[in-house]
């Protein structure tokens, strides 16, 4: 509707300066013709806005205007108010912040609105954590927050995983994402977009050099490539496993990832029921990863590839050993 799109305008006018009318029409989706005409109307209704020519021109309101309307809806009211339980306003140093903003949003709310939304933060809570994820390291990503607002380069001493000294790196940062409860920082380094995850990052220093980020990249643009980058790793080994039907659902959670398809119903062996295992496809990065499908015991049986059935035979043969086998340690007596 035009009205809505009038007070967009306007709100992002207010939050943004000065603004070229063709990211105006990209964001509203609107061509840049409408944009103008939007003005007009925004003009004629008292609002003093202007138009600037030039290379570095755009709409702009004139300086000290500000507005109090807000235009919120009963639904978007309540969206401001579906509370978290993740720890990110926490961990970057705002969460007193975000306490009092949102206690000043309620007293500006329309007062027929303020019922819902306080209702919504009392009965609507989202905790982004996964269950028995482990507790996880201490991070300071206030100070690494602040480090990324500087837009200067930043020094890293960063320690990979499955090394024990860091390594050191001067990197250009879009800034930090938050993931299923895990920050990462997201950066280019010579060049590239590199992923670097802040509970391993020992130091994070500013440098003297302004940020050098490629140019028209913006941080949810970097981020979704190396998000698809990572969900698109190619997979050198196919497993196909049988999974018993009562451990599917559990089989299916824990490796959904790597599931090429739905499992299906296998032929019956012999003493077996119609529909009791299925057939699935597991596409992994090594043979190795069929270490993970033990803990299924014999609810879950690798048929293929040979070289994966001889490691889990191996593994479980010195687990045997090590519980059954001759010099096992047996219960101690007083």
């Amino acid at each position: 509707m035009k009205a809505d799109r009038l007070l967009a305008v306007l709100l992002l006018l207010q939050t943004r300066g000065t603004v070229p009318a063709s990211e105006l029409a990209e964001r509203l989706d609107v061509s840049v013709r409408t944009v103008y005409r939007d003005i007009e109307a925004l003009s004629a209704a008292g609002v003093p806005v202007y138009a600037e020519r030039g290379r570095y021109g755009g709409i702009a309101l004139l300086p000290g205007y500000r507005t109090d309307v807000t235009g919120l809806t009963a639904d978007e009211a309540r969206a401001l108010f579906v509370f978290t339980a993740d720890d990110a306003h926490a961990a970057l140093g705002l969460d007193a912040a975000l306490g009092s903003a949102l206690r000043k949003v309620m007293a500006a709310l329309p007062a027929p609105h303020r019922p819902a939304a306080e209702q919504t933060s009392r009965r609507v809570l989202v905790d982004p954590a996964r269950w028995m994820s482990g507790p996880r390291a201490a991070v300071d990503v206030a100070e690494l927050h602040d480090a990324v607002l500087a837009d200067v380069r930043l020094r890293l001493r960063y320690r990979h995983s499955g090394q024990d000294e860091p390594r050191q790196y001067t990197v250009d940062p879009y800034g930090l994402v938050v993931k299923a409860g895990v920050w990462y920082l997201v950066a280019d380094l010579d060049g590239d977009p590199r992923l670097f995850r802040a509970d391993r990052i020992h130091t994070a220093e500013p440098a003297d050099d302004p940020v050098r980020r490629r140019a028209g990249a913006e941080l949810a643009d970097v981020w979704e490539a190396l998000r698809a980058g990572v969900e698109r790793r190619p997979s050198a080994v196919r497993l196909r496993v049988r999974v018993h039907r009562p451990r599917l659902e559990l089989f299916r959670r824990l490796n959904a990832g790597a599931l090429t398809g739905e499992p299906r119903p296998d032929e019956p062996r012999p003493g077996e029921r119609p529909g009791e295992w299925l057939l699935a496809e597991l596409a992994v990065s090594e043979v190795a990863w069929a270490r993970s499908l033990l803990a299924f015991g014999p609810t879950v049986e690798v048929l293929d590839p040979p070289e994966a059935r001889t490691l889990l035979a191996e593994v479980a043969a010195e687990v045997v050993g090590l519980y059954g086998g001759e010099g096992a340690a047996g219960p101690q007596g007083p």
